[in-house]
Order: C-alpha cells, then sequence, then structure tokens
C-alpha cells in the first residue's frame, strides 16, 4: 500500500480527528490572516472535510 493509500484509509477510519485537524488549520489560517478571508477558508475546510471519511461530522 502506497503513501497516498495509506493517507486515505487513515482519513476515512479517523474521520473526526481529521475533520477536527482541518477545522483548526482553517482557524489558524484565519487569524494569521487577520480574519480577511474567512469566508473563503472556511468553505476551503468544508470542501477538504467532504472528501474525508463520510463527509463532514462537524457540519
Amino acid at each position: 500500500m502506497g503513501f497516498m493509500d495509506q493517507a486515505k484509509d487513515f482519513a476515512d477510519k479517523h474521520d473526526e480527528q481529521v475533520d477536527q485537524g482541518l477545522e483548526k488549520a482553517g482557524d489558524q489560517v484565519d487569524q494569521r490572516t487577520g480574519n480577511k478571508y474567512s469566508d473563503q477558508i472556511d468553505k476551503g475546510v468544508d470542501a477538504a472535510q467532504a472528501h474525508t471519511g463520510d463527509g463532514d461530522t462537524n457540519g
């Protein structure tokens, strides 16, 4: 199994933790940009969360 397959498998098995990590990363980026791009960051986080596991568990 290659690295990407392992990463996808991990994301599928640990969807909630991955979603939480994405949310925290989005919050950090939002803070560092002075909240200028909050809407775009939220959309990006939501899109990334939708591609892990069964979808966005934080929605």
